[in-house]
């Protein structure tokens, strides 16, 4: 005898199945995220690889091309962001202890004019023993990719392979192929729309913050400039976190005016890029509200850690149309969405949906 549960009772069912795989996700992270990263970085390179299997290109010489110039750009990307960490960890303490001495000053300022100010509160946030901890940290997820780079272009490798039967495969595997099929693409399409677009303007933001900082004469600046092009990819806060470190090295080494300067450098190249061009070029968007991609944002970063932060966007949208696919958990990725991007598939019949000219 088939057995029903009441709605209430399916939602705890549903919310008590939620929390364990977020559980599961997050204590099997260190396995998870380097099977993201390979998942992205396939989605990415599948243009290129397509564009070479149409010029008649082998599949296993266009798939060792594309790996190979991944090799090649995450190699150069590592020496040159590394060596620069590496330097600037080493001189961290020096600029901290600076640091320190201003923000002492600017207390007993402030406390002169009778406005109190926690002064051990500031000291233990800008102590070197912490600046150190927050530049440890993201060193350590840039050397847990490092460290996982083999496992994480092998599986690439595997994933592009996969590619050329993929579709053969599901439409064996599925009774309803070419819906199952047509939701998959719009997955891969979106992400990979996002992803290139976003990698594109994520170059221009660091060559423009290379090039400010360059002009203010500060010391790494070909640091800061990779760490706008990283955080760039961190909807909301990225480029806010961004521009924290080059303003208080401006402030500590050079003057308050070249603070002043940079901080509105950064502010000019946010405002171009973020506001005004890459919402032009993206059109109606993301598909996801801005609260979603915020908490979005703090979700992954939670579960993941700090690469979760960087693939916040691409997972929520592939959440989000996956759940779209099925009409039982349609209206999730209804709330998830942007009113403006939401198609209405209400009243469509399914002959209109039909897949995508290849």
């Amino acid at each position: 005898m088939e057995q029903k549960f009441s709605p209430v009772a399916r939602f705890f069912l549903m919310l008590a199945a939620f929390v364990i795989v977020v559980a599961g996700m997050r204590v099997s992270a260190s396995l998870l995220v380097p099977f993201f990263l390979a998942v992205f970085i396939a989605v990415l390179c599948s243009p290129p690889l397509n564009w070479l299997r149409g010029r008649g290109v082998p599949n296993w010489l266009a798939i060792t091309l594309v790996v190979l110039t991944i090799v090649a750009v995450g190699m150069v990307l590592g020496t040159i962001f590394g060596g620069s960490l590496r330097n600037f960890v080493a001189d961290l303490p020096n600029y901290a202890s600076r640091l320190q001495v201003m923000v002492e000053e600017l207390i007993v300022w402030l406390q002169a004019r009778g406005i109190e100010v926690d002064s051990q509160q500031w000291q233990s946030w800008l102590s070197s023993g912490a600046m150190l901890g927050y530049a440890r940290t993201l060193a350590g997820s840039i050397g847990g990719i490092a460290a996982n780079a083999f496992l994480i272009i092998l599986t690439v490798v595997f994933i592009l392979a996969e590619e050329a039967t993929m579709q053969q495969k599901l439409d064996r595997a599925l009774e309803d192929s070419d819906k199952q099929v047509l939701a998959i693409f719009r997955v891969t399409h979106s992400i990979n729309q996002y992803m290139a677009i976003k990698l594109v303007i994520s170059l221009v933001t660091g060559f423009l913050a290379w090039l400010v900082c360059m002009v203010a004469g500060l010391d790494y600046a070909v640091l800061w400039g990779s760490l706008a092009f990283l955080l760039n990819f961190v909807p909301t806060l990225g480029s806010l976190i961004a521009a924290v470190p080059p303003v208080l090295l401006a402030l500590v080494d050079v003057s308050p005016v070249t603070a002043l300067m940079v901080a509105a450098g950064y502010l000019t190249i946010n405002t171009l890029m973020g506001n005004i061009l890459e919402p032009r070029i993206m059109g109606r968007g993301l598909g996801l509200s801005p609260l979603v991609v915020l908490m979005s944002l703090v979700f992954w970063g939670w579960v993941l850690g700090p690469i979760g932060m960087l693939l916040s966007v691409p997972l929520t949208m592939m959440v989000k149309i996956a759940l779209e696919a099925f009409p039982e958990t349609r209206w999730v990725g209804v709330v998830l969405g942007n009113l403006a991007s939401l198609p209405d598939t209400r009243n469509e019949t399914p002959e209109e949906t039909s897949l995508p000219n290849s």
